[in-house]
């Protein structure tokens, strides 16, 4: 690691809290969830939260919601959420997003960690990924240095803003 990814990586480590999410933080969480979306190239939604409430609602709904701050300042957020119901309802699935201006500075691991202990906390015993699209890169080499496994790749099912479509992969992680 070169010595200016040490220092920001300490300087996150140090300052950088991930905690279950809040009312307050709604209006932060929806426009960094809504600047992925518009981005287009990593979640399966195309339209965007119009308002506090949807959002609120939406985030409530999943079974945790965590939000990464930093003196006052939400980076980023994750959902977790059973990946299915009834009898495959042990397995759970996740979403990150990071405010575009914060990427690769560590954030997105720290979720992606504290993800993996809260789906312990809550009784998952498998994180599983249905969509990572190829071309994300940053998010399949964290998904791998984390220890994910790859389960397969679906070929071109992820349409792109564009009407291009491309292959997704599927990761997993055992709790």
């Amino acid at each position: 690691m070169n010595l200016l990814k040490f220092i920001i990586y300490e300087r996150i480590e140090k300052k950088m809290q991930i905690r279950k999410f809040t009312s307050n933080d709604i209006p932060s969480m929806r426009s960094i969830w809504n600047e992925i979306v518009k981005e287009g190239n990593a979640f399966p939604q195309e339209t965007e939260f119009e308002n506090d409430e949807e959002a609120f609602q939406f985030f409530k709904n999943q079974t945790y919601t965590a939000v990464a701050e930093e003196k006052g300042i939400i980076l980023g957020l994750y959902i977790l959420h059973p990946n299915n119901i009834g009898r495959c309802s042990s397995i759970a699935n996740a979403s990150y997003a990071v405010l575009q201006k914060h990427r690769g500075k560590g954030i997105g691991e720290k979720l992606v960690q504290d993800s993996l202990r809260q789906g312990t906390l809550q009784g998952f015993h498998i994180l599983q990924f249905n969509a990572v699209v190829k071309s994300n890169i940053g998010a399949i080499h964290l998904y791998q240095k984390l220890g994910f496994k790859t389960l397969g790749e679906i070929p071109k099912c992820y349409r792109q803003k564009d009407g291009t479509f491309e292959n997704l992969l599927l990761f997993f992680h055992e709790l």
